[in-house]
């Protein structure tokens, strides 16, 4: 057996999964089924289409309207809009005729020429399903693709007049306080409010940004035009709930308070090594820094949820909304290129000086870390949460995006 024919069983007994849709042809499968099952395809992480497969797996052949495929590109290019361009290829399986249909993920949002937009999705019992694409998940797939910068959009119904003053000597501060950007300094604050891109100009007049907002605005604004944004820190002993606080304060104010919360339950102790006494801390205060900023930077401010900062019995996790954005994973972590889902509020926070302004925040968790003899991080792909052990052995979870 040829190994590319051991790929196609090894694919369709895998049975369906979001990159995976099988396509009964018996009764000659519609056009328009056919085109918006591609479209759900391209709208999600590609995959392969196979038609005149059951969706048990099992090989029942091609309807003879569709034997001929040497059009079928040509078809769904003619009815996906954007075209899409698919790749079709002739199989024979159990002595039955099949398709495989390879579709590429979309940088782009497909719907066919109807109008229908779907994506899909895996049901509770683990099977997939595709269902509508809704206009207010647009944002969150463009932003995850890198397209767009949903941190740089304008929040039109405020002005530069509605945001508080405070948080812009706060911003100097932090500058002074972390190394950042001295350029910055001499700035007028409406010269700063555009050297970070805080506000822009809408019809003449000046806007916050979404980056602005959530540096800038009140915690009442927030709430109001930025439900999303929520802090929670959590101290857990056991069943027993020692400390658990909410924000939806600016980033910058967050970060300070619970920055004071974490240093409050750093403990060190020393080693002997030759002459000298070291302190090894339970918890490496810049990975936590780095690990932190990244989760406020890097979310997902499009879904609800909130960033969860969490000290328990197992050690510490920092969890946020939203997974890898397109080009980075598991497997290239370590050496993908830097890439954010906020970009303009990623680099206010680097020039800031608060993050790693050579794209080395992860580096900076995993050197951290290891530094004081703990285990390597093992990222998860939905959460971003990654597990460390402290030098007592206790479990050290801790999320973080590419910075």
């Amino acid at each position: 057996m040829h190994e590319a024919e051991q790929e196609i069983q090894a694919l369709i007994r895998g049975g369906e999964s979001l990159a995976v849709e099988f396509k009964s042809d018996v009764k000659s499968l519609p056009d328009r089924d056919l085109v918006a099952a591609v479209v759900a395809l391209a709208n999600t992480e590609g995959g392969d289409l196979f038609l005149g497969v059951e969706d048990d797996g099992t090989p029942t052949g091609l309807h003879a309207n569709h034997r001929n495929l040497a059009g079928l590109p040509a078809l769904i290019a003619n009815k996906t809009i954007p075209s899409l361009a698919v790749r079709v290829e002739s199989l024979e399986l159990d002595g039955q005729p099949i398709a495989r249909i390879q579709v590429p993920k979309s940088r782009q949002l497909v719907s066919t020429s109807d109008g229908l937009l779907q994506r899909r999705r895996l049901r509770m019992d683990g099977t997939p399903e595709a269902v509508p694409f809704y206009p207010h998940e647009f944002v969150q797939r463009q932003s995850s693709l890198g397209v767009t910068d949903p941190s740089a959009l304008p929040v039109e119904n405020l002005a530069v007049e509605d945001l508080d003053p405070i948080q812009r000597i706060r911003i100097r501060n932090a500058i002074k306080k972390y190394g950042g950007d001295q350029s910055l300094m001499p700035l007028a604050d409406d010269e700063l409010d555009g050297a970070l891109g805080l506000t822009v100009s809408v019809g003449g007049m000046r806007r916050p940004t979404v980056a602005g907002l959530l540096l800038l605005g009140s915690e009442m604004q927030l709430r109001q035009h930025l439900p999303s944004h929520e802090v929670a820190f959590q101290v857990l002993r056991g069943t027993d709930v020692l400390v658990n606080e909410f924000y939806r304060k600016p980033l910058l104010e967050t970060f300070e308070e619970v920055e004071v919360l974490f240093r409050a339950r750093v403990e060190e102790e020393e080693i002997q090594v030759g002459l000298f006494r070291v302190p090894i801390p339970n918890f490496d205060r810049r990975a936590f820094r780095e690990a932190f900023v990244n989760a406020l930077v890097h979310r997902d401010y499009s879904a609800l949820g909130a960033v969860h900062v969490k000290l328990d019995d197992d050690g510490l996790s920092i969890s946020n909304p939203g997974g890898f954005v397109e080009g980075v994973n598991l497997d290239n972590l370590l050496v993908a290129d830097p890439r954010s889902r906020n970009p303009l509020l990623a680099d206010i926070i680097k020039r800031i000086g608060l993050a790693e302004r050579t794209g080395r925040g992860i580096d900076r968790i995993f050197e951290g870390m290891l530094r004081y003899g703990r285990t390597a991080p093992d990222y998860s792909s939905h959460r971003l949460r990654a597990h460390e052990r402290s030098g007592r052995g206790r479990r050290i979870p801790a999320d973080d995006r590419r910075a």
